[in-house]
């Protein structure tokens, strides 16, 4: 499989906010798209978005923060309301607030007593931290890989810039008894201003995360206007042999014209 392969199965992840419905004719009717989940819009903003985005023919992949979800009868109901919009895939995170809602602190409680539940989704995915996290020790990011494995079907990693990373990251994975296939984290084509534009919109807390998780990132963006991931991709061709590579997994942050315009440039580049 080459990169090219890779990015002909990608992955785009959206932002619920103003706009993105428009954003999303650029991108492939029929491809997977994933709804992030907001802490200061709640759960209902990316349920609603992956019910009107399932409606115009994508494959929406609502994200399901656990510190959001209030309790049991909260979790079955969201189910419940997947199972009758036809939305067959979710994505599982810990989530960013502080402090949860309810009876749910990370994803694995999450995702345990959704495991109980007959109508749960046929296909889930959960995180994985190449770089780490912030707030959680290396040691207890794979412990918590370990366990989520059990009810997961695939794990999607964090943008990181560095391939001997990711590459050095997955071996450990693998050497763990981690066997889930994983879709390689990668941002899109993205502009300087617009991004600002996007971390000012989310508001003040959401701000602060979403420039902490992605401070390399915007490194790279006070740099020079543009920020272009073909280095990045490039990189991951060094990756190809390392077992259960599935594609790539685009952070378009909501710049979906120009970051699909790369991609098919991109994946015409490389052939399989």
């Amino acid at each position: 499989m080459s990169t090219g392969s890779l990015l002909r199965q990608a992955r785009f992840e959206l932002i619920p906010m103003r706009g993105v419905v428009e954003e999303s004719f650029s991108l492939p009717r029929g491809s997977t798209v994933t709804i992030t989940a907001s802490p200061r819009k709640g759960i209902d903003a990316t349920l609603e978005l992956s019910e009107l985005l399932a409606y115009r023919g994508f494959r929406a992949v609502p994200h399901l923060a656990a510190r959001q979800i209030q309790s049991r009868d909260h979790l079955r109901g969201i189910v419940d309301r997947l199972a009758a919009a036809g939305l067959e895939e979710v994505f599982v995170v810990g989530g960013d607030v502080t402090a949860p809602a309810g009876r749910y602190d990370s994803a694995g409680t999450l995702l345990a007593d959704m495991a109980q539940m007959d109508n749960r989704p046929k296909r889930i995915g959960i995180a994985a931290y190449p770089e780490g996290h912030p707030l959680i020790k290396t040691g207890v990011l794979m412990q918590a890989l370990q366990e989520k494995q059990t009810y997961a079907d695939y794990m999607v990693t964090q943008i990181c810039f560095d391939s001997a990373i990711i590459g050095k990251w997955l071996t450990a994975v693998r050497e763990a008894g981690i066997h889930l296939p994983v879709y390689l984290g990668i941002p899109g084509v993205l502009d300087r201003k617009k991004l600002l534009e996007i971390s000012l919109r989310v508001g003040v807390g959401d701000s602060t995360r979403f420039l902490t998780n992605h401070v390399g990132m915007i490194a790279r963006l006070l740099r020079s206007p543009i920020y272009s991931p073909d280095p990045l991709v490039a990189g991951a061709s060094s990756l190809l042999h390392l077992t259960g590579i599935k594609g790539f997994h685009i952070y378009t942050f909501n710049q979906c014209q120009a970051t699909e315009s790369w991609r098919q440039r991109a994946a015409g580049r490389s052939h399989s």
